[in-house]
């Protein structure tokens, strides 16, 4: 398809020329001084990055964000400690998903359930056998004082006369609630105690 010459321009060659060089030496007199870089994002993406914390707080953060804990004579506090591990209460998001098999790999012991003299032995040894920096939750009546079988000759009245406990969780079986409580308990007594031994 030809376009038709004989038909005019709503401007003239003279005219349109004139019209863009107008605009060309209006944009080149505004445009004499450069334009300064906005390099503020340099500062505000220093000011969003860097954070000043120290030793302490990050390692505390690491410990308290992953545990792993090792189950220790559970008993009837199985059945909590498991909703406690389901999908509605989620331990997972303490990074506690995976109940470690192996003491050496664990450093939270959740102790329950009634304990003998004659096994006691074999508590302290598996406490003994986990790594540095280790924590004891004492579970339930029975892990934390003997329960209802305290009165017997062969019942330990409570695990803190073996291992050290830091934290108790009352309740004869406690609500996984009340676990989920007492491991929160534990976290922030992670996050104020201090790695750096001086």
């Amino acid at each position: 398809m030809e376009i038709d010459m004989t038909q005019g321009y709503s401007y003239p060659f003279i005219e349109q020329d004139r019209m863009e060089g107008e605009a060309i030496e209006a944009l080149k007199a505004s445009s004499q001084q450069s334009i300064p870089d906005a390099d503020r994002w340099l500062d505000e993406e220093l000011k969003r990055n860097i954070v000043l914390t120290s030793i302490d707080s990050v390692i505390s953060w690491a410990r308290r964000s992953s545990l792993w804990p090792a189950i220790c004579f559970p008993a009837c506090c199985a059945f909590e400690l498991i909703a406690a591990n389901a999908s509605r209460f989620d331990l997972s998001r303490f990074g506690m998903e995976i109940l470690r098999a192996s003491p050496r790999q664990a450093d939270l012991m959740i102790t329950a359930g009634t304990l003998t003299w004659k096994m006691a032995p074999q508590v302290k040894r598996i406490y003994e056998q986990m790594a540095e920096p280790k924590w004891v939750i004492a579970m339930g009546a029975c892990g934390i004082s003997g329960g209802i079988f305290r009165s017997s000759y062969n019942v330990v009245p409570g695990y803190n006369r073996l291992i050290p406990v830091d934290v108790y969780v009352p309740g004869c079986p406690p609500r996984p609630e009340a676990l989920l409580y007492g491991i929160e308990m534990l976290r922030n007594k992670m996050s104020k105690s201090s790695t750096i031994v001086i």
